[in-house]
């Protein structure tokens, strides 16, 4: 595959993250949404790890689109909760929760406990033909006693990133997240492996 060149389909219908990757990107790969007519497939994942559910979409949308596709999976792991929510994150306190939600429930479990310490982990899958690359990204931090500020999504506004100054995701600029989130160290580590690979 020849970086910019083909389009590469984003198995998700989140627009905010094909926005994000896009720019994490910067150029280097032409990230279009996922076609809605015919409808894409639903895919499952109940993969063990982020790799398997990456892959399993990454596959699923490269056979729909019949091109490459690139899709991620990521989660949150909380060492107070023995790493839950993981791969379990998007799905964490049951489907009815919004983030909103799974941000109150992710508190109420953890409690007053003294140790906070989590990560972010990102793991994006390429899927060209017979080619398939996989990366991973991970961003330490910690969780906040509260939910504090209004961008991002997710689990960003109780997420206290390394390197912000005692901030959380949602207390950032889009810019400063997107130099240092558990994403752009997937996506970096993905454009080094195209890069070094042979076409």
């Amino acid at each position: 595959m020849s970086g910019a060149s083909r389009a590469i389909a984003l198995a998700s219908r989140n627009a905010g993250k094909l926005a994000e990757l896009r720019a994490l990107a910067g150029g280097r790969l032409d990230l279009v949404a996922m076609p809605s007519d015919p409808a894409p497939p639903e895919v499952e994942e109940d993969g063990d790890t982020y790799e398997a559910n990456a892959l399993a979409k990454a596959r699923a949308i490269a056979r729909h689109v019949k091109g490459p596709a690139l899709a991620d999976d990521s989660g949150l792991e909380v060492d107070a909760l023995g790493g839950r929510p993981g791969v379990r994150s998007a799905r964490y306190g049951g489907e009815g929760l919004d983030d909103a939600g799974r941000c109150r429930r992710l508190l109420d479990e953890i409690g007053d406990r003294a140790d906070r310490g989590a990560r972010f982990v990102c793991v994006l899958a390429l899927v060209d033909g017979e080619r398939e690359v996989l990366a991973r990204g991970v961003l330490e931090g910690e969780i906040a006693r509260a939910p504090r500020g209004a961008s991002g999504f997710g689990y960003d506004p109780v997420f206290v990133a390394a390197g912000l100054g005692g901030r959380t995701f949602a207390e950032a600029s889009a810019e400063e997240k997107n130099r240092i989130s558990h994403r752009a160290r997937a996506m970096a580590a993905l454009l080094e492996r195209l890069a070094a690979a042979p076409r």
